[in-house]
Protein backbone atom coordinates (compact mmCIF):
# COMPACT_ATOMS: atom_id res chain seq x y z
CA UNK A 1 0.00 0.00 0.00
CA UNK A 2 1.06 3.42 -0.97
CA UNK A 3 1.01 5.89 1.47
CA UNK A 4 2.30 9.29 0.12
CA UNK A 5 3.63 9.62 -3.45
CA UNK A 6 4.25 12.39 -5.55
CA UNK A 7 2.01 13.27 -8.53
CA UNK A 8 3.95 14.27 -11.47
CA UNK A 9 2.31 15.82 -14.24
CA UNK A 10 4.29 18.58 -15.82
CA UNK A 11 4.26 19.62 -19.30
CA UNK A 12 7.15 19.01 -21.36
CA UNK A 13 6.34 21.86 -23.30
CA UNK A 14 6.97 25.67 -21.79
CA UNK A 15 4.74 27.35 -24.39
CA UNK A 16 4.09 26.41 -28.35
CA UNK A 17 3.56 28.91 -31.16
CA UNK A 18 2.03 27.11 -34.21
CA UNK A 19 4.50 24.35 -35.09
CA UNK A 20 7.14 25.77 -32.74
CA UNK A 21 7.67 24.81 -29.04
CA UNK A 22 9.79 25.15 -26.56
CA UNK A 23 10.54 22.55 -24.17
CA UNK A 24 11.97 22.44 -20.88
CA UNK A 25 14.21 19.43 -21.94
CA UNK A 26 16.07 22.06 -24.77
CA UNK A 27 16.21 24.61 -22.12
CA UNK A 28 17.99 22.64 -19.79
CA UNK A 29 20.38 21.30 -22.52
CA UNK A 30 20.74 25.23 -23.13
CA UNK A 31 21.26 25.73 -19.64
CA UNK A 32 23.73 22.92 -19.26
CA UNK A 33 26.27 25.05 -22.14
CA UNK A 34 25.57 28.41 -20.87
CA UNK A 35 26.58 27.47 -17.16
CA UNK A 36 29.16 25.01 -18.25
CA UNK A 37 30.63 28.59 -20.06
CA UNK A 38 30.54 30.48 -17.14
CA UNK A 39 32.75 28.11 -15.06
CA UNK A 40 35.04 27.19 -17.77
CA UNK A 41 35.73 31.37 -18.46
CA UNK A 42 36.44 31.64 -14.55
CA UNK A 43 39.20 28.83 -15.08
CA UNK A 44 40.20 30.52 -18.53
CA UNK A 45 40.98 33.92 -17.05
CA UNK A 46 42.26 32.44 -13.79
CA UNK A 47 45.07 30.53 -16.19
CA UNK A 48 45.42 33.68 -18.48
CA UNK A 49 44.47 32.00 -21.34
CA UNK A 50 42.16 34.10 -23.96
CA UNK A 51 39.10 34.22 -24.20
CA UNK A 52 38.56 33.20 -28.26
CA UNK A 53 40.03 30.01 -27.41
CA UNK A 54 36.93 28.99 -25.15
CA UNK A 55 34.53 29.88 -27.50
CA UNK A 56 36.57 27.73 -30.06
CA UNK A 57 36.46 24.42 -27.10
CA UNK A 58 32.62 25.34 -26.34
CA UNK A 59 31.56 24.41 -30.24
CA UNK A 60 34.21 21.61 -30.03
CA UNK A 61 32.55 20.55 -27.11
CA UNK A 62 28.62 21.35 -28.04
CA UNK A 63 29.58 18.99 -31.24
CA UNK A 64 31.05 16.43 -29.95
CA UNK A 65 28.34 16.42 -27.09
CA UNK A 66 25.30 16.33 -29.57
CA UNK A 67 26.70 13.94 -32.25
CA UNK A 68 28.38 11.11 -29.45
CA UNK A 69 25.06 11.55 -27.59
CA UNK A 70 22.32 10.85 -30.51
CA UNK A 71 25.08 8.30 -32.38
CA UNK A 72 25.49 6.51 -28.54
CA UNK A 73 21.61 6.51 -28.65
CA UNK A 74 21.10 4.94 -31.75
CA UNK A 75 23.87 2.66 -32.12
CA UNK A 76 24.06 1.01 -28.41
CA UNK A 77 20.31 1.24 -27.54
CA UNK A 78 18.15 0.78 -31.19
CA UNK A 79 20.36 -0.05 -33.86
CA UNK A 80 18.10 -2.33 -35.73
CA UNK A 81 15.69 0.54 -35.82
CA UNK A 82 18.10 3.59 -36.73
CA UNK A 83 20.76 1.36 -39.10
CA UNK A 84 16.96 0.72 -40.92
CA UNK A 85 15.92 4.34 -40.77
CA UNK A 86 18.89 6.36 -41.01
CA UNK A 87 16.88 9.66 -41.54
CA UNK A 88 15.53 9.08 -38.15
CA UNK A 89 19.24 9.57 -36.60
CA UNK A 90 19.19 12.94 -37.49
CA UNK A 91 16.00 13.77 -35.35
CA UNK A 92 17.32 14.77 -31.82
CA UNK A 93 14.43 16.52 -30.81
CA UNK A 94 12.31 13.41 -30.64
CA UNK A 95 14.67 12.44 -27.90
CA UNK A 96 16.88 10.30 -27.50
CA UNK A 97 20.43 10.75 -26.44
CA UNK A 98 23.13 8.54 -24.50
CA UNK A 99 25.48 9.66 -21.94
CA UNK A 100 27.88 7.07 -23.38
CA UNK A 101 27.75 7.90 -26.33
CA UNK A 102 28.77 11.46 -24.92
CA UNK A 103 31.48 10.40 -23.31
CA UNK A 104 32.90 8.91 -26.31
CA UNK A 105 32.21 12.29 -28.81
CA UNK A 106 33.66 14.60 -26.20
CA UNK A 107 37.15 13.17 -26.05
CA UNK A 108 37.51 12.86 -29.53
CA UNK A 109 36.27 15.99 -30.49
CA UNK A 110 38.37 17.17 -26.98
CA UNK A 111 41.52 15.71 -28.79
CA UNK A 112 41.60 17.61 -32.13
CA UNK A 113 40.94 20.76 -30.09
CA UNK A 114 44.30 20.42 -28.24
CA UNK A 115 46.26 19.86 -31.18
CA UNK A 116 44.47 22.95 -32.84
CA UNK A 117 45.90 25.28 -29.57
CA UNK A 118 48.68 22.64 -28.91
CA UNK A 119 47.84 22.10 -25.22
CA UNK A 120 48.10 18.98 -23.91
CA UNK A 121 44.88 16.46 -24.26
CA UNK A 122 44.81 15.43 -20.53
CA UNK A 123 45.10 19.26 -19.28
CA UNK A 124 41.71 20.05 -21.46
CA UNK A 125 40.20 17.06 -20.04
CA UNK A 126 41.11 17.83 -16.38
CA UNK A 127 38.90 21.11 -17.04
CA UNK A 128 36.02 20.08 -19.22
CA UNK A 129 35.23 17.30 -16.99
CA UNK A 130 34.45 19.71 -14.53
CA UNK A 131 31.23 21.59 -16.60
CA UNK A 132 30.48 17.77 -18.19
CA UNK A 133 29.40 17.02 -14.40
CA UNK A 134 27.49 19.93 -14.28
CA UNK A 135 25.98 19.63 -17.69
CA UNK A 136 25.11 15.91 -16.83
CA UNK A 137 22.64 17.28 -13.88
CA UNK A 138 20.70 20.05 -16.20
CA UNK A 139 20.23 17.14 -18.43
CA UNK A 140 18.69 14.86 -15.66
CA UNK A 141 16.37 17.39 -14.99
CA UNK A 142 15.18 17.73 -18.25
CA UNK A 143 14.53 13.93 -18.53
CA UNK A 144 12.80 14.38 -15.42
CA UNK A 145 10.52 17.24 -17.03
CA UNK A 146 9.74 14.60 -20.13
CA UNK A 147 9.05 11.73 -17.34
CA UNK A 148 11.72 9.42 -18.74
CA UNK A 149 14.26 7.33 -17.80
CA UNK A 150 12.64 6.69 -14.34
CA UNK A 151 13.18 4.05 -12.18
CA UNK A 152 11.21 0.70 -10.55
CA UNK A 153 8.20 0.50 -8.36
CA UNK A 154 8.68 2.17 -5.18
CA UNK A 155 7.11 2.84 -1.44
CA UNK A 156 9.56 5.17 -0.74
CA UNK A 157 7.24 8.50 -0.02
CA UNK A 158 9.28 10.65 -2.53
CA UNK A 159 8.24 7.94 -5.36
CA UNK A 160 6.80 9.94 -8.55
CA UNK A 161 3.68 8.54 -10.40
CA UNK A 162 4.98 9.55 -13.97
CA UNK A 163 1.48 10.17 -14.87
CA UNK A 164 1.90 11.77 -18.73
CA UNK A 165 3.90 8.18 -19.21
CA UNK A 166 1.12 6.54 -18.64
CA UNK A 167 2.33 5.69 -15.11
CA UNK A 168 -0.13 4.79 -12.18
CA UNK A 169 1.85 3.88 -9.33
CA UNK A 170 4.95 5.22 -8.00
CA UNK A 171 8.51 4.89 -9.42
CA UNK A 172 12.14 5.84 -8.46
CA UNK A 173 12.77 9.14 -9.61
CA UNK A 174 16.15 8.26 -10.81
CA UNK A 175 16.78 11.34 -12.73
CA UNK A 176 16.93 13.61 -9.62
CA UNK A 177 18.98 10.69 -7.95
CA UNK A 178 21.22 10.94 -10.85
CA UNK A 179 21.35 14.76 -11.28
CA UNK A 180 22.04 15.53 -7.56
CA UNK A 181 24.58 12.34 -7.93
CA UNK A 182 26.20 14.58 -10.86
CA UNK A 183 26.23 17.93 -9.23
CA UNK A 184 28.05 16.58 -6.15
CA UNK A 185 30.55 15.54 -8.20
CA UNK A 186 30.76 19.23 -10.10
CA UNK A 187 31.01 20.61 -6.48
CA UNK A 188 33.74 18.22 -5.83
CA UNK A 189 35.74 18.34 -8.62
CA UNK A 190 35.38 22.20 -9.23
CA UNK A 191 36.83 22.59 -5.24
CA UNK A 192 39.47 20.43 -6.15
CA UNK A 193 40.59 22.69 -9.19
CA UNK A 194 40.33 26.06 -7.22
CA UNK A 195 41.91 24.65 -4.17
CA UNK A 196 44.55 22.03 -5.00
CA UNK A 197 45.21 22.40 -8.91
CA UNK A 198 48.79 23.11 -8.37
CA UNK A 199 49.32 20.31 -6.46
CA UNK A 200 47.40 17.65 -8.63
CA UNK A 201 49.22 15.42 -11.67
CA UNK A 202 47.83 15.40 -14.94
CA UNK A 203 44.75 13.55 -15.37
CA UNK A 204 43.47 13.08 -12.02
CA UNK A 205 40.87 15.30 -11.96
CA UNK A 206 39.61 13.44 -15.26
CA UNK A 207 40.36 9.99 -13.75
CA UNK A 208 38.39 10.82 -10.31
CA UNK A 209 35.29 12.00 -12.79
CA UNK A 210 35.15 8.79 -14.82
CA UNK A 211 35.44 6.64 -11.87
CA UNK A 212 32.57 8.95 -9.53
CA UNK A 213 30.33 9.40 -12.57
CA UNK A 214 29.89 5.91 -14.22
CA UNK A 215 29.76 3.98 -10.84
CA UNK A 216 26.70 6.32 -9.66
CA UNK A 217 25.21 5.46 -13.30
CA UNK A 218 26.32 1.37 -12.99
CA UNK A 219 24.08 1.55 -9.25
CA UNK A 220 21.93 3.46 -10.06
CA UNK A 221 20.67 1.34 -13.20
CA UNK A 222 20.08 -1.19 -10.84
CA UNK A 223 16.84 0.99 -10.36
CA UNK A 224 15.91 1.60 -13.48
CA UNK A 225 12.94 0.36 -15.98
CA UNK A 226 14.03 -1.13 -18.60
CA UNK A 227 14.83 1.44 -21.10
CA UNK A 228 14.63 -0.89 -24.03
CA UNK A 229 13.21 -4.18 -25.18
CA UNK A 230 16.63 -6.14 -25.33
CA UNK A 231 18.09 -5.49 -21.72
CA UNK A 232 14.82 -7.75 -20.07
CA UNK A 233 16.11 -10.46 -18.39
CA UNK A 234 20.11 -9.30 -18.88
CA UNK A 235 21.84 -9.58 -15.52
CA UNK A 236 23.44 -6.14 -16.28
CA UNK A 237 21.73 -3.53 -18.27
CA UNK A 238 23.26 -1.65 -21.81
CA UNK A 239 24.13 0.97 -19.09
CA UNK A 240 26.11 -0.77 -16.80
CA UNK A 241 28.13 -3.01 -19.39
CA UNK A 242 29.15 0.76 -20.88
CA UNK A 243 30.00 2.20 -18.05
CA UNK A 244 32.41 -0.62 -16.88
CA UNK A 245 35.01 -0.22 -19.35
CA UNK A 246 34.80 4.35 -18.13
CA UNK A 247 35.42 3.16 -14.27
CA UNK A 248 38.42 0.76 -15.17
CA UNK A 249 39.77 3.63 -17.01
CA UNK A 250 39.45 5.90 -14.51
CA UNK A 251 41.23 3.78 -11.96
CA UNK A 252 43.93 2.96 -14.46
CA UNK A 253 44.41 6.58 -15.29
CA UNK A 254 44.29 7.47 -11.56
CA UNK A 255 46.78 4.57 -10.80
CA UNK A 256 49.27 5.85 -13.75
CA UNK A 257 49.03 9.24 -12.03
CA UNK A 258 50.23 8.54 -8.74
CA UNK A 259 52.98 6.55 -10.20
CA UNK A 260 54.36 9.02 -12.76
CA UNK A 261 57.45 10.64 -11.83
CA UNK A 262 57.29 13.63 -14.16
CA UNK A 263 56.28 16.90 -12.89
CA UNK A 264 53.50 18.24 -11.26
CA UNK A 265 51.65 20.78 -13.31
CA UNK A 266 50.29 23.70 -12.09
CA UNK A 267 47.46 26.59 -13.79
CA UNK A 268 48.47 27.47 -17.28
CA UNK A 269 51.02 24.76 -17.73
CA UNK A 270 51.75 22.77 -20.17
CA UNK A 271 53.53 19.29 -20.50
Amino acid sequence: MFITYITWDVDPEIFRIGNFAVRWYGLLFASAFFFGYLVLLRIFKREGIAVELLDKLTIYTVVGTIIGARLGHCLFYEPDYYLSNPVEILKIWRGGLASHGAAIGIPLALYYYSRSIKRPFLWILDRIVIVVALGGFFIRMGNLMNSEIYGIETTLPWGFIFTRAGETIPKHPTQIYEGLSYLAIFALLHTLYWKKIDKLKEGYLFSIFLILLFTVRFLIEFIKEVQVEFETGMVLNMGQLLSIPFILAGLALLYRSYKRNSHQYGAGKGT
